[in-house]
Parts: C-alpha cells; structure tokens; sequence
C-alpha cells in the first residue's frame, strides 16, 4: 500500500481509538460518512483508511468492513509520521524562536532549519518562500533568513483579520448539530483549560501550546483554506510570543486562560450571544497585547519586514 497523505494517517488514528471504544468484534463499522465525522477528514480519507484497516487484518472487507479484532499498538502510525515536511519546518521554526527567544534581526540558515526538521533544504526554502510573503522573515542578499520586526500597522492588520475569521467560526460552531463529533473535541478543550487552570502560575509555560489548539480547533470548523493559512502568520505572532515582553508572559497566560474558558463554555451551552462576547474580550486583550509588543523594541534598531508582492 502506498504512503498515505498526513490527513489519512491522521483519520487513521483517530478511527482507530473510535474502533477501541465503540465497536464490538463481529460489529460493521459505521458509514463512510460518519466515519468522516470521526476521523475529521474527507470521503478520500476514509476510504484510505479502511483500505489500511483491511491490509492490518482488523475488518473483513472493503464493503462489509465487519471488525475481525480490536486495534493493537502497530496499527497505528508514530506521532511523528502525522506531519508533512512543512508542518516540521513550520514547528520547528516556531520552537526556535520561542524556546531559543530568537529577537527581531537572528539570522539562520537553511541547513540549520533543516537538520532541526530532519527535512530536505528544498522542504524549508519552499515553506520560507511562502511564509516570506507576510513580512516577517526576509531573505538576506549574501544567503541565508533574517526575522524581521513587525509595526503598529502591521498588528492592527493582523488583529483585524483575525477577529473577522474568529468571530465567524464561533458562528459556524453555533449551527452544528447537538451530535456533531466536534463537541467531544471542545469538552476536552474544556478539560485540558481547567486542568492548567489549577496548576496555574507554576506551569503557565504550557499555555502557548494549548492556546494554538484552542484557536486552530475554532478555524478549523471553518473549512477555509484561507483561514488556515493565515494562522502561520497568527502562530507566529501571538502563540509564540515573537515580540513580546517576557516579563509579563504569566500574567498574560493566566488571563488568557480564563478568557479561553468562558468562551469554551458558553459553546458548550449552546450560549452564541455569550461566546462571540468572550471572543470579542479575548481578541481585544490579545490585539492591546500585539500594540503592546509593536512598541517593546525601537524600530531603528531592527528592520521592519514588508509583506512580499
């Protein structure tokens, strides 16, 4: 069988835990269409996955697909085999710069970024060409990437477009059935806030992770390929703290933590009016944050990246 897209293995996996819990040897599996629902991707997908599913041995069939044995460990792919080249070097990168608190103006190279990924050096100049279009890295003329400053302009641009992609995928949550899978993903979004809630300030350094899970599990309900590509930029701004001052990090964090919660809980209520409020206050205290962040460092002293034509 041959490789299967990162979406495949992904619905892989999470069919696969569906399987452990809710089909019974000698069941049949639900409906391609349900089984999208469960494993968060297409009909192709799906498809992709009971064909690896029928190879493992677990179903009887491409078209009974009656369960045969529960999943074992082996049937499911490593972690590290669910990111494409570019989801690496985009985490990668990301990583860099917060754990290494890279400021405006580090330079790196592309072999660098590629042995951090374990990815090719084309893999990582064909991501940095396209993320280059937002201003934020540059390519240096004697070879290599600098990380550019962003202005006030530029945060209230990306506040702006932020706010008007949140704000309608709190609207396109509302309208989902009271049985969609995607409430299962928000009561353990839920979950996951209160437990870091409770073990606040002491581990406010696992916020930014959570806080990217929160933001692209909304996006995601938007199905918009447009959306998705502009939380590279968003990822790199507020979810990786590029900019931002430190000292005020738990603060923040804590705050954010709260913010995140009312409006998680107002989704699970059923409460539209209450969640796009919650999302209008989170938005502005991240948007006060950027403005913030834009002013930290002089200008002079860095170069302002400019969005590639």
């Amino acid at each position: 069988m041959a490789r299967a897209p990162t979406v495949s293995r992904r619905s892989v996996n999470l069919l696969l835990d569906h399987i452990m819990d809710s089909v019974a040897v000698g069941e049949a599996l639900p409906t391609e269409h349900r089984l999208a629902a469960l494993g968060e991707g297409s009909r192709s997908a799906v498809r992709s996955a009971i064909a690896h599913f029928f190879e493992r041995g677990l179903i009887s069939g491409m078209k009974e697909r009656r369960l045969l044995r529960k999943p074992r460990q082996a049937d499911y792919f490593d972690v590290a085999d669910l990111q494409s080249g570019t989801e690496r070097v985009r985490q990668v990168l990301m990583e860099l710069i917060y754990q290494g608190d890279w400021p405006p103006g580090t330079e790196f190279s592309e072999a660098h970024l590629a042995r951090a990924a374990g990815v090719s050096t084309i893999s990582v100049r064909e991501f940095l060409i396209g993320f280059s279009r937002y201003g934020l890295i540059r390519k240096r003329p004697q070879g290599g990437w600098r990380l550019c400053a962003f202005d006030r302009a530029f945060a209230m641009e990306v506040a702006e477009v932020r706010q008007m992609f949140e704000l309608a995928a709190i609207e396109r949550f509302a309208a989902l059935a009271a049985d969609d899978p995607a409430y299962a993903a928000l009561d353990q979004l839920i979950a996951r806030h209160e437990q870091l809630g409770a073990v606040m300030p002491a581990r406010h350094q696992d916020f930014p992770a959570l806080d990217r899970d929160f933001h692209t599990f909304l996006i995601g309900c938007l199905d918009n390929r447009f959306a998705q590509g502009f939380y590279d930029i968003v990822s790199l701004v507020f979810h990786y703290h590029y900019q931002w001052d430190k000292g005020t990090e738990r603060v923040r964090n804590e705050h954010a933590v709260h913010e995140h919660l009312a409006i998680l809980h107002a989704l699970a209520r059923r409460d539209t009016a209450a969640a796009m409020e919650g999302m209008r206050v989170h938005l502005g205290s991240a948007r006060s944050t950027l403005l913030q962040a834009a002013q930290t460092r002089e200008p002079a002293h860095y170069e302002i990246g400019q969005p590639q034509q």
